[in-house]
């Protein structure tokens, strides 16, 4: 008799213990998720410092360009009032 008492603790042990291994399985896989996601941030946040200068490279550019432009055809409104 006194097994069949111990079988409902060995029951009961056997559940706790999946219940513990599920938990830390979890817990393991959320860690990963969170370093993934913090790598996906980063690596954003890089991308985005990069497209910001790539930005202001392309501004001051046309800037550039525009005043060159502007210069030209003052050249040709000149030719043209000649």
């Amino acid at each position: 008799m006194a097994t069949t008492g111990q079988q409902p603790e060995a029951d009961a042990l056997s559940h706790l213990e999946e219940r513990i291994q599920r938990a830390v399985s979890l817990v393991h896989r959320l860690r990963q998720e969170k370093d993934a996601a913090l790598k996906e941030l980063e690596d954003s946040h890089n991308t985005n410092l990069r497209l910001s200068e790539e930005i202001e490279v392309l501004r001051a550019e046309r800037l550039q360009v525009r005043g060159r432009l502007e210069k030209l055809i003052g050249h040709i409104d000149q030719l043209g009032a000649s």
